[in-house]
């Protein structure tokens, strides 16, 4: 019997793409809270989705070094499991519920790619990075410090598709502050039959579960986003007309579960 979590199965599971849950991520996080055009960010909406009354158009840009583990210290093969992520949130309901919505999301790594068709992030692969923070001082370190700058990028297939740039102002008290609300997301895997592909295979609007939130060191300041016009990419339509802030901040998160809200499949 073939063996392994995800694609590839194999005899012994071992080739499989990434490992069962539970999952763990710790990661450092550049980001900007923006608002855009109030039906740009409501045409990106799945069925089951709607806009925020209050808060329409309004989104967060994040930009995140990660590190993973599963159960058997994966962390330790940091060519693997090490990697790079951007994506955008928007503000919209479910029901009435306040939640965020990642309409589009990019990855250096294959294995958070399988992780994240998973969960129903809708990753495509991309070149991210981020200016990193060091202990050590030097015209280099950008301490977590008033006045420090952290810049940030996102690139796929030849074309700049994001560039950031935040400069710390004071510390957060409270770092889950900024994060308040759930991520809602989309599990569909489409049909290649013919005669059934407006049937798909998964069809299911999911909400995040995370366990053991917890964020360190955030600041908060000034942030500057640009989302450049890029062929077969929609990210710059959801193109900044309003800077709200920026921020940096550490986090680590566990997940092993997924709670569906509809499930338009069956």
């Amino acid at each position: 019997m073939l063996k392994g979590f995800t694609v590839p199965k194999s005899p012994f599971g071992q080739a499989a793409l990434t490992p069962p849950p539970p999952w763990h991520y710790a990661g450092d996080a550049v980001g900007v809270e923006f608002w855009t055009d109030p039906d740009a960010t409501a045409a990106t909406l799945p069925n089951g989705l709607s806009p925020d009354p209050e808060s329409n158009g309004h989104a967060v840009m994040l930009f995140l070094d990660w590190q993973f583990t599963a159960q058997d210290d994966e962390y330790l093969e940091p060519a693997r499991y090490q990697y790079r992520e951007a994506f955008v949130l928007v503000d919209a309901m479910y029901v009435d519920i306040p939640v965020m919505w990642c309409p589009y999301i990019y990855v250096d790594n294959d294995a958070a790619l399988a992780r994240g068709w998973t969960q129903g992030f809708p990753k495509k692969t991309g070149s991210i990075f981020q200016t990193r923070s060091f202990v050590a001082p030097g015209p280099a370190a950008a301490p977590m410090a008033s006045g420090s700058r952290f810049g940030a990028s996102l690139s796929a297939h030849g074309q700049r598709l994001a560039e950031a740039c935040v400069t710390l102002r004071e510390p957060v008290e409270d770092g889950l502050s900024l994060l308040g609300r759930p991520t809602v997301l989309l599990r569909y895997f489409p049909s290649l039959v013919a005669g059934r592909r407006d049937k798909p295979a998964v069809d299911e609007l999911a909400m995040s579960v995370t366990d053991n939130l917890t964020v360190a060191g955030a600041w908060i300041g000034t942030g500057e986003l640009n989302f450049p016009d890029a062929n077969g990419e929609e990210l710059h339509s959801l193109a900044p007309r309003r800077i709200e802030s920026g921020f940096r901040y550490s986090l680590s998160y566990s997940t092993s579960d997924l709670k569906i809200l509809e499930d338009r499949a069956l």
